[in-house]
């Protein structure tokens, strides 16, 4: 396969190739066996396939009854991609049947080799396209939330690059929201302050200006970035805007609280 995914090679045929690495990886989340990291095994991937065969998956998922509610943007702050050894965000979609409350008890055995990141979270009350800069972005916004991200890796471990990230959804497993507050114009999101515990003892901390300078940017940056992919940033869409903080692996027996400045707290537990 390695030399039909060259340049040279035929469209179509290049475009069967991406929807068998899709199918590859689909089958490896649902049968939890893990599968060989893509980029070590065809170099020449590019993050244009990486985001292809993201599409056809989430594609597949629409057509099995999954509703796109959103999108979650990551590797936004210095730690995750000092974590990851990736120095550039990515993107992925959100399914309606991966979110959950505040409150939720998570099955660990569900998941592979799972990892938990609290992270602001917006949803949208109107269209948001490019160009945008923060003005744009914030006007876009109805609501702002805190929010775990469960990460998940088809692939055999964590040793990845943005290519495999972006290939498996940007690794988003699930996502728990907490009680949403209006995004008052005059509101310092770069200076809320986030803490996180685990089994009562803080396990983390970080603030908005770790996300990018402002999480609000991360927005920014994913309006830019879904044209190229030919998605919109619709009203009512949740984004997610990246981990403040490195993300945590989780085992069961884990109570995991986060609190912030001004957002409601939000709370979890791994069972």
């Amino acid at each position: 396969m390695t030399e039909l995914l060259n340049s040279g090679v035929n469209p179509g045929e290049k475009e069967q190739n991406l929807a068998n690495l899709a199918r590859e990886l689909a089958d490896a989340t649902r049968s939890r066996i893990p599968v060989p990291p893509l980029a070590a095994r065809f170099p020449e991937l590019t993050l244009d396939d990486a985001y292809r065969i993201q599409q056809i998956n989430m594609r597949q998922r629409v057509l099995l009854g999954g509703r796109v509610a959103g999108h979650k943007v990551g590797l936004t702050s210095l730690a995750m991609q000092r974590q990851m050894d990736i120095h550039e965000p990515d993107s992925g979609f959100v399914l309606d049947d991966t979110i959950s409350p505040s409150g939720t008890h998570l099955r660990v055995a569900d998941f592979m080799t799972p990892r938990i990141e609290t992270e602001f979270a917006f949803r949208l009350g109107r269209d948001l396209s490019s160009p945008a800069d923060l003005v744009t972005a914030r006007s876009a916004v109805k609501e702002v939330f805190l929010a775990f991200e469960l990460l998940d890796t088809c692939f055999t471990g964590w040793n990845i690059t943005l290519v495999d990230s972006i290939a498996d959804n940007a690794a988003c497993a699930g996502v728990i929201i907490g009680n949403p507050r209006p995004l008052d114009c005059a509101w310092d999101l770069a200076a809320e302050q986030i803490t996180v515990s685990v089994n009562g003892q803080t396990a983390a901390a970080g603030e908005g200006r770790d996300i990018l300078g402002d999480p609000l940017k991360a927005l920014v940056w994913l309006a830019h970035r879904l044209p190229a992919l030919g998605v919109p940033l619709r009203a009512g869409d949740i984004v997610l805007a990246g981990s403040v903080h490195a993300s945590i692996p989780l085992t069961a027996g884990m109570d995991i609280r986060a609190t912030s400045t001004r957002l409601p707290a939000i709370h979890m537990q791994a069972v």
